[in-house]
């Protein structure tokens, strides 16, 4: 079920009214129950697919807090980790792998290839697989209790707000969560409404009118300039954004309105003054999640130089891999890993430089905008159809002569929308990062204030927003 479709516009006040109204001890069933609805609502015959990995991780997490031999939890946490990413690797990265055996036994004449699968990815699975995974992992490590309520834990594995895109949980902030007994608050109610309502804004205004200029583009590669790939390529920068914090933002706004608190997911990323930084914003859950379980396992930073710099691109170059099976997605985080590393040496250099107040702050503006232009390069890997086709994109962009693609017909003013809602979008998130809340005008002490504040925003989704049911960019993954 997609937030984006009427079908959540139904499904939410219902389930929202009926948590509220039920008994606090029938409540988890009810999540539960609305949860597998809103999952099956995509291709129901995958929730098994879903059950079957709950089921590994919650037998996994007993045994092993009943283990009292070291090496027995090791093993247990080792096993439950590779039959889970067994599952996230047949539907995910099997094919990926055997389309690259069959072209290399191809080229050396081999008569050894092998068949692919015919199976569609289910929706989200990656997502579901890490939030399982941390709590198998913390329950290793002696900072999780296990879970012996069997709904409890897969109310926590497909807790529907962020179970097809995240945020990806840890069980320590959630889990006991579902025990708790929530009453009705009217300002997490509100704060909640107002949180979705900012995250429609940013799906489908900004996200999915920039999505019509930039799909015109990047898939028809041979018909365009390189001005044109320079603008859809800025575009898709805000495009990727707005629906993935958009959907984060929709995920913990309707979370919080039943009282549950969800971990932020997005903190403004193209505010960043450095890559290191952008990374501490961007999908937050995600980056903390490889830098707790991989960057750390891997030893960090408590080592050599030489091995941390080899950490931080294997984090990065798994990170990729973890987005697509596609070579474009593995491309992608080996240059976020290089960016990082290239950082960490620009950064020991210029820190001897002692600049004035002023150079100072030209030096962060021009930070923040080599910082955006830089993930912007890699945005195109991102976006590619293949990597033939990114590095056409990239000539093309080193000459970026011509006239610049304006769509016809009915699509003429999607850039232009996307233009006026891009700014928009900035001139919010300018205020929220360096002058005031985000939601202030919408807590204004004028109820006529807020009255407006509220109308603005309402009719500028349903003037300019998209409402074709697109999906969620990160639903794929």
């Amino acid at each position: 079920m997609l937030f984006n479709s009427l079908q959540f516009m139904i499904f939410f006040p219902v389930i929202t009214g009926l948590f509220y109204l039920l008994p606090h001890r029938y409540r988890w069933a009810l999540l539960l129950i609305a949860s597998c609805v809103f999952y099956m609502a995509f291709i129901p015959v995958y929730i098994l697919i879903l059950i079957v990995t709950i089921l590994i991780d919650y037998t996994a997490g007993i045994l092993i807090a009943q283990a009292t031999n070291k090496k027995k939890k090791k093993w247990l946490l080792i096993m439950s980790i590779i039959s889970t990413c067994l599952v996230l690797f047949i539907f995910k990265y099997y094919n990926f792998f055997i389309a690259n055996y069959n072209y290399v036994v191809t080229f050396l004449d081999w008569n050894y290839s092998v068949n692919t699968l015919k199976i569609i990815l289910p929706i989200g699975l990656s997502f579901h697989t890490f939030q399982s995974l941390s709590y198998v992992i913390e329950v290793y490590r002696g900072k999780q209790k296990s879970e012996k309520h069997f709904g409890i834990y897969s109310l926590y594995v497909m807790f529907y707000p962020q179970l097809v895109a995240g945020p990806i949980e840890r069980p320590q902030n959630l889990l006991h969560q579902f025990r708790e007994k929530h009453i009705f608050d009217f300002n997490n109610v509100s704060n909640g409404l107002k949180q979705m309502a900012w995250g429609f804004f940013m799906k489908l205004v900004v996200a999915d009118r920039a999505a019509i200029y930039v799909n015109a583009v990047y898939n028809n590669p041979e018909q365009h300039n390189g001005l044109t790939y320079i603008v859809a390529t800025i575009f898709f920068a805000f495009q990727i954004y707005c629906d993935f914090a958009g959907y984060s933002n929709i995920a913990i706004g309707s979370a919080k309105v039943m009282g549950f608190k969800l971990m932020q997911n997005f903190d403004r990323p193209y505010f960043s003054k450095s890559i290191a930084e952008f990374w501490k914003r961007w999908h937050i859950s995600l980056s903390t999640w490889f830098r707790d379980y991989l960057y750390i396992s891997l030893g960090g930073n408590r080592v050599s130089k030489t091995r941390c710099y080899f950490n931080l691109f294997i984090t990065f170059l798994v990170s990729g891999l973890w987005h697509g099976a596609n070579w474009t997605y593995i491309i992608w985080g080996a240059l976020n890993g290089f960016y990082l590393i290239a950082g960490i040496f620009i950064k020991s250099f210029f820190h001897r430089i002692r600049l004035p107040l002023e150079q100072r702050l030209i030096t962060r503006l021009i930070s923040i905008i080599v910082t955006f232009l830089i993930t912007c390069i890699a945005w195109v890997f991102f976006r590619a159809n293949s990597l033939e086709n990114a590095f056409d994109i990239f000539s093309k962009m080193l000459n970026p002569h011509g006239k610049l693609f304006i769509p016809t017909g009915a699509d003429v003013v999607a850039p232009i929308y996307a233009v006026f809602a891009i700014i928009l979008l900035l001139i919010v998130e300018i205020k929220h990062e360096y002058f005031n809340n985000i939601f202030s005008v919408f807590n204004n002490k004028s109820e006529t204030v807020r009255l407006f504040a509220y109308a603005g925003l309402i009719a500028v989704i349903l003037f300019f927003g998209v409402f074709d049911g697109g999906q969620f960019i990160y639903f794929q993954f």
